[in-house]
């Protein structure tokens, strides 16, 4: 016999479930909780008060001074920058100590750069493809002078603002951030290397080998800013060079240079300046054993560089694995006065308590370090995580433990001298990446920016670092009179 439910008992049944439910929610008033290691989620006691919403961000007060126009004239430095509104989040914040060496640095661009100097930009892949870096060079070398984009890997895959290169098929890339990686840790400075034969070992009979050609090309990419495509020379960086190694340099289809490498295995730099316009350039090797490709540098005749240094999927925590023997050698020679680190979107994600939070920053903490300890004048800056946003109840919100991520990066960057620019601060603080992304400023994956969004983010930073700039070199003329 079938049993029939009459409307009491669907009531009942509907009652009971929401009681189960409501008392879950007041359990667990997160809405997740963490079960024989698998996350599971329920209505959030805000949520069922409904006394939580996503805070609403209003971008137009925060660009209203905003000037993302570029200009190719070099401008006077002192008083040439705009009084933007900016808030004490949108300025570089330092100790007394970081206050000390920031200024040293700023004198020297105050003065007139003497010698090349070199600003290494460090980051994840908020910065790839040069569309943070390429703003701000285009801004500090206008600024200061300088030309030319800098350093570029030996085999770029990313889709670059500067420059487009093209490398043989078999140009392979090794990088200590993910991927192939080398036997050795002589990776250099940018953290990846070109090789066309494999390593061999040293016991190999260079006669059992055959010659290899491979080639690299390169010219100024079609939306470059325009001292980026200003350069005169180009540089290779090589090292780990075993056998003769032959190399011609064309330029627009014309061979302008036969060379060849010095096979001793150390670290080594072949400057080609070209006498006339810059074109389509092409590197080419042939070897029985390819030395290590460590990258290029293109530039103009001194002056200021902006390097670009990307490294996908990094937490910035990548000091360890690089011959620092062979990285203080490439700093000191290129003269580096200031390292700018731009990490923390890949440490996010995986932050679940001020533990992870401690921790994560103490490994930062340390590369920093390494820095300092390489490098001992150079000033460091760290431009903070920007707002970052993940489902929470079907709304994108900012991870929770970003705010807390960001003041605890900027108390430990203080700590070890140096300067914090907040991002997160400076996009509008807790749930602004939605209305970014909203303005097409960022990418529906709520992470990164677009390019018209990085150019606005990377203003910012360059009206708080000319802000400082003006602030302490004033501060130190007025001590000396």
């Amino acid at each position: 016999m079938q049993k029939t439910y009459k409307p009491f008992h669907i009531v009942l049944f509907i009652v009971l479930c929401l009681i189960l439910l409501g008392a879950i929610t007041y359990a667990v008033p997160e809405g997740r909780k963490e079960i024989f290691g698998y996350e599971f989620r329920f209505l959030s006691e805000a949520k069922l008060l409904k006394n939580e919403k996503r805070k609403e961000v209003n971008l137009d007060s925060l660009f209203i001074d905003i000037d993302t126009t570029i200009v190719d004239e070099v401008e006077e430095p002192e008083g040439k920058v705009k009084n933007y509104k900016l808030t004490k989040e949108d300025l570089l914040s330092y100790s007394e100590s970081g206050k000390k060496k920031f200024t040293a640095f700023l004198n020297q661009l105050k003065g007139g750069i003497s010698q090349k100097t070199r600003i290494l930009h460090y980051g994840d892949s908020q910065i790839e493809g040069d569309r943070v870096t390429a703003f701000l060079r285009q801004r500090l070398q206008t600024q200061f002078g300088g030309s030319g984009p800098g350093f570029i890997p030996a085999v770029n895959v990313y889709e670059t603002i500067s420059y487009t290169q093209t490398v043989s098929e078999n140009f392979q890339r090794y990088t200590n951030f993910g991927g192939q990686k080398l036997s050795n840790k002589r990776y250099g400075i940018m953290n990846s290397v070109g090789r066309f034969t494999p390593e061999y070992p040293d016991s190999i009979s260079l006669d059992s080998l055959k010659l290899a050609t491979a080639w690299m090309e390169i010219e100024p990419g079609r939306l470059a800013y325009g001292t980026a495509k200003r350069y005169k020379s180009i540089t290779l960086h090589y090292a780990d060079a075993f056998s003769p190694c032959e190399l011609k340099i064309w330029n627009n289809g014309e061979l302008v240079k036969s060379d060849s490498l010095i096979p001793d295995g150390k670290y080594h730099k072949f400057k080609y300046t070209f006498p006339g316009e810059v074109g389509k350039v092409k590197f080419e090797y042939t070897a029985k054993i390819s030395p290590h490709i460590l990258g290029y540098s293109l530039e103009g005749d001194g002056g200021l560089q902006v390097d670009n240094i990307a490294m996908r999927g990094s937490s910035g925590t990548f000091f360890g694995k690089i011959d620092q023997t062979l990285a203080k050698q490439i700093y000191d020679e290129q003269n580096v006065e200031l390292f700018i680190m731009q990490f923390g979107g890949n440490a996010v994600p995986y932050i679940k308590d001020s533990a992870d939070v401690a921790q994560t920053v103490r490994y930062f903490k340390g590369q920093l370090n390494v820095i300092q300890r390489l490098r001992p004048n150079a000033m460091i800056i760290v431009i903070g995580p920007s707002d970052m946003s993940t489902l929470i109840e079907e709304e994108f919100r900012t991870y929770p433990l970003l705010p807390f991520y960001v003041d605890e990066l900027r108390k430990m960057t203080k700590e070890i001298g140096g300067a914090y620019f907040d991002m997160y601060a400076a996009m509008g603080g807790e749930d602004a990446m939605a209305a970014w992304v909203e303005k097409g400023l960022a990418s529906q994956d709520h992470v990164h920016f677009t390019l018209k969004g990085a150019s606005i983010a990377t203003q910012k930073f360059y009206d708080a670092f000319m802000t400082s700039y003006n602030k302490l070199t004033k501060v130190d003329d007025s001590t000396k009179n």
